[in-house]
């Protein structure tokens, strides 16, 4: 019997309903300023949330907690947050032709190739800028995709989200309470020439791989790594941003496989070399790595 979802839930749930709902019909600057407007509200108020990308922004960047400097860029962080959800209230109305034409993308020729000779590729990103937004991009320019979601409480708010996703051309498989064979699934998708987009670095489920990351301990997802390993798919990095009032994207080479050690072994180098990518993407863009929550080791072990 599934969990009774709280007030709080259903008041989230119906929020997210009137945005789909309603934004695409309103004026574009006047609405992104009421978002950036709540962004600061938040801001200000410095909940939990707040103190704790505070806390992520200091690590990457070396700003100590309190400086001006660090508070100005989780400021900038949150009005990201905000932006993001605004735009993808809005991305379902959007032109698919105007979403790739604004998208500025570095590296798209590592996936055109790979598909193109009959290999199936992998894309890992941080949660950074509107990866709703790239997967918009990607399916714009011939590539739909396989991705796994995070599964959101009440119910009805992870349906909608699977709903919208769909409407962009993804397949969605949920992360839990699905057949329990996403691994195998996302294998056949790639040896099959197929994409798959996944976020990579925050785990979620307990079975991740230790890298050290901005130099400390943190778990990363098993899942990219291991698919190339196992199934000799092109795993690439993707670091995600906001570039003026349009989009970036950045592709970059191939993470190799090692061709000497055990899968385990392998697997470990691999997340290893994503992580630095993923560090030299986040401290170019700090304010757009949407972090939230607890990420490091030591910070999860308090």
């Amino acid at each position: 019997m599934s969990e009774k979802p709280s007030a709080a839930d259903r008041v989230v749930a119906a929020g997210f309903a009137t945005g789909w709902t309603l934004v695409p019909y309103l004026p574009h600057k006047p609405v992104a300023a009421v978002f950036r407007f709540m962004a600061d509200r938040v801001w200000r108020k410095r909940g939990r949330s707040v103190r704790r990308l505070e806390s992520n922004l200091s690590r990457v960047t070396g700003l100590p907690v309190g400086s001006p400097e660090l508070a100005e860029l989780t400021r900038a962080g949150m009005r990201s947050y905000f932006r993001y959800f605004h735009e993808i209230f809005r991305l379902p109305a959007m032109d698919r032709a105007e979403v790739v034409r604004r998208t500025r993308v570095t590296g798209a020729e590592y996936v055109h190739d790979n598909v193109a000779n009959g290999r199936g590729v992998v894309l890992a990103l941080p949660h950074m800028g509107n990866w709703d937004q790239a997967g918009a991009w990607l399916v714009g320019v011939g590539h739909p995709f396989t991705t796994v979601a995070e599964r959101l409480k009440p119910e009805s708010l992870f349906r909608r989200y699977v709903a919208f996703r769909e409407g962009l051309g993804m397949e969605v498989l949920p992360l839990t309470g699905g057949d329990g064979h996403n691994f195998g699934t996302l294998a056949q998708r790639v040896r099959r020439g197929g994409v798959v987009c996944l976020p990579a670095e925050r785990d979620l489920t307990k079975g991740g791989v230790e890298v050290s990351f901005f130099g400390a301990a943190t778990k990363m997802p098993a899942g990219p790594p291991l698919l190339a390993v196992q199934t000799g798919c092109a795993l690439l990095p993707a670091i995600v941003y906001f570039d003026g009032e349009d989009w970036g994207i950045d592709i970059g080479p191939e993470i190799p496989v090692p061709e000497e050690g055990t899968r385990q072994q392998k697997t470990a180098a691999v997340a290893q070399a994503l992580a630095e990518v993923f560090e030299k993407g986040i401290s170019e863009h700090p304010q757009d790595w949407h972090m939230l929550q607890r990420l490091w080791l030591e910070d999860l072990a308090r």
